[in-house]
């Protein structure tokens, strides 16, 4: 983790983790010395609306709010999140997208059609793009709401973030009867990410 302020912003829709998701990686930041600041925006969340968390670290942190063009990664829980928010990374950005899809209201009623090919489009426009299965991941270690574990391992080995570090956190966030599958989904990923790196 690096001193400059480093930004990243989690999207998804309700009910998949983000917020756990940016809780953990804050409390990541704080165990290793830095200023946090932690933005959470809940569009109709319980409905599969957006919800996005900005989690900013570093030296000094005057705000919590990431600005267009400024996210050094998105981390993005669904596709179609992915590509609307992607005017919010930097231009040598990183974008680490769940090969997930979720419906949003205008599709279900048939008013617009789902964007095929969402992800190879993002990975001509983004270099650092990275798009893996988490949830099918995170079905193996024993419950698909891992997946946003799954995610912060990938995300974890790309840009250096100590295991150990984030495995007490996690030990921290998550509940007792759901630890061992998080811990286990948080390690698969990790791997998947260290994979992808070297």
């Amino acid at each position: 983790m690096a001193g400059k302020a480093t930004n990243i912003l989690i999207v998804g829709v309700g009910g998949q983790g983000t917020l756990l998701t940016s809780r953990i990686l804050a409390q990541v930041a704080v165990d290793l010395g830095y200023d946090v600041k932690v933005s959470e925006i809940h569009g109709m969340a319980q409905r599969g609306g957006s919800v996005v968390s900005q989690v900013r670290y570093g030296e000094k942190i005057y705000s919590p709010i990431i600005s267009k063009g400024d996210a050094d990664i998105i981390l993005a829980f669904e596709k179609l999140e992915a590509a609307r928010w992607l005017d919010y990374l930097k231009p040598d950005g990183m974008i680490i997208i769940n090969d997930d899809r979720v419906d949003p209201l205008p599709v279900m009623s048939g008013k617009l059609k789902y964007p095929e090919d969402i992800d190879q489009r993002i990975g001509q426009m983004v270099e650092k793009t990275m798009v893996v299965d988490a949830s099918s991941i995170a079905i193996e270690c024993g419950n698909v709401r891992a997946a946003n574990v799954v995610l912060v391992g990938i995300l974890a080995a790309a840009i250096g973030i100590p295991e150990a570090e984030v495995e007490k956190a996690i030990h921290a966030m998550v509940p007792p009867k759901a630890l061992d599958i998080n811990v286990k989904a948080f390690k698969q990923g990790h791997t998947i990410g260290a994979n992808i790196v070297s």
